[in-house]
């Protein structure tokens, strides 16, 4: 889970979200006054010898950047000095929020993100945009020698991720997606219970996303309210007409600007999936099916699909490994316990994990060897972030990471739109015998427009 509910300016809740997935935010917001600080240890360090606070502009207040904000203003460490978004209502009010923050000041405001990548006393921002901004942004961002917070999926395609593993790499700066998991302590203890071989050989993966979504209706193109630059809101998105059920959250079921719910909750549970399997590379085999099975509404992606994911044997890599993922939209409705969550089957036991609940472990015979409880941890996932611009410290959630487990996301929609199995060369991230699949590895863009990634 990442995303918070979006509410619009008389709030109604507008997003299909789950009463859980709010719930989980809600606790987020709720518990900030303890999340907001550093460890004990660090805050000792920070009192005994201050750093300067770190500058950071925030790009796009809405639901999840609205959850980053309510932690990031008790940070002793860092400065909210700058807010962009193309809503005026929205703009002025998570200004007015820092500025009552205690110890806060007003914030400078744009609906422009490059006025805040112009100034050069800004070291990093913190990207939750849309979906479709999100590599154009963090592109534009890091070439403004910037570091980076971008949300989850990091790209909006495959072409994009490359592209930003590729920038990170050219620019040294510091990136990390917030697949706030590969931060959170009970997470991370069952992946090490994984990599230590405790269940053996890892030969599958099970993620899931099974929850009951709402409905977003049928509308007709309109004109925009006036209080949001919807030009600038589109960015290099072809040019597309507005509708009421597309803002503020529902955008994510377009095709245009989001990637399904497989790239917004999905995107989570296939990411600590690959995270236990061990996969540091794209699959080689992708098959897909699914469809709206249950929505009769303008959402354009599947309510329902089943996927899976099979590499073969490559260096010391013996056996083949398989990732399954199962998404349903219309279910309210657990798996093995958990809303979402994972499971690694291995030659001597299984784990099954729930990132926001906890994870037990099981030897054979499915005798219970060990569990674990403990909610996610995004104030742990900034700290990290922090400590890797100050300290030189590894992120946890890098650019591979998010490429990889956004490629997954995207690989699933292509492969249920097109209803076949595809094939997939990692080397050169294309499907060579299938020019359908590989002209959906890329999207088209406006033309001529300044955020267009380089390259695409």
């Amino acid at each position: 889970m990442d995303r918070a509910a979006i509410y619009s300016g008389n709030g109604k809740d507008l997003s299909p979200m789950s009463t859980t997935r709010r719930q989980f935010v809600q606790a987020t917001l709720a518990s900030g006054s303890a999340l907001g600080m550093l460890p004990a240890a660090e805050e000792k360090q920070e009192k005994q010898a201050p750093a300067p606070k770190l500058r950071l502009g925030l790009i796009g207040p809405g639901g999840m950047g609205t959850a980053h904000l309510k932690l990031l203003v008790k940070r002793p460490d860092v400065e909210v000095t700058w807010i962009a978004e193309v809503d005026k209502n929205r703009l002025a009010s998570a200004a007015e929020f820092v500025e009552k923050a205690p110890n806060g000041k007003a914030p400078k405001t744009t609906n422009d993100l490059r006025q805040v990548l112009d100034d050069k006393s800004i070291d990093a921002v913190l990207i939750a945009t849309p979906d479709h901004w999100h590599t154009p942004a963090a592109l534009l961002a890091l070439d403004a020698g910037k570091h980076v917070y971008v949300e989850k999926p990091c790209s909006h395609n495959i072409r994009e991720g490359r592209l930003l593993v590729e920038a990170v790499n050219r620019t040294g700066k510091v990136l990390q997606v917030g697949t706030q998991s590969r931060s959170t302590p009970t997470v991370r203890e069952a992946i090490d219970r994984l990599k230590s071989g405790a269940i053996g050989e890892i030969l599958c993966a099970k993620a899931w996303n099974s929850q009951r979504r709402g409905s977003i209706g049928k509308t007709k193109p309109a004109k925009p309210p006036e209080t949001i630059d919807f030009s600038m809101w589109l960015g290099p998105t072809p040019e597309t007409p507005y509708r009421s059920n597309m803002l503020p959250g529902n955008w994510r079921w377009w095709k245009a600007f989001g990637c399904g719910d497989i790239g917004n909750d999905g995107v989570h549970e296939l990411d600590i999936a690959l995270w236990g399997l061990g996969a540091d590379r794209q699959p080689d085999r992708i098959t897909g099916a699914g469809g709206k099975y249950f929505f009769d509404d303008d959402q354009e992606f599947a309510d329902q699909m089943v996927c899976t994911y099979e590499w073969n044997p490559t260096g010391a890599a013996k056996e083949r490994k398989m990732l399954v993922f199962e998404q349903r939209d219309w279910s309210p409705y657990v798996q093995e316990g958990y809303e979402n969550g994972n499971a690694w089957y291995g030659t001597k036991g299984m784990l099954i994990l729930g990132k926001g609940s906890g994870w037990a472990l099981y030897g054979e015979r499915n005798k219970k060897i060990e569990e674990r409880s403990g909610g996610i941890d995004l104030s742990a996932h900034h700290s990290n972030f922090f400590d890797a611009i100050r300290l030189g410290k590894a992120v946890n959630a890098p650019a591979i990471a998010g490429h990889l487990a956004a490629s997954l996301a995207h690989f699933g929609n292509i492969a249920v739109q097109l209803g076949r199995t595809l094939e997939f060369d990692a080397k050169t991230e294309k499907f060579p015998k299938d020019s359908q699949a590989d002209a959906l590895v890329r999207r088209p863009y406006r033309e001529g427009h300044w955020a267009v990634p380089k390259g695409v």
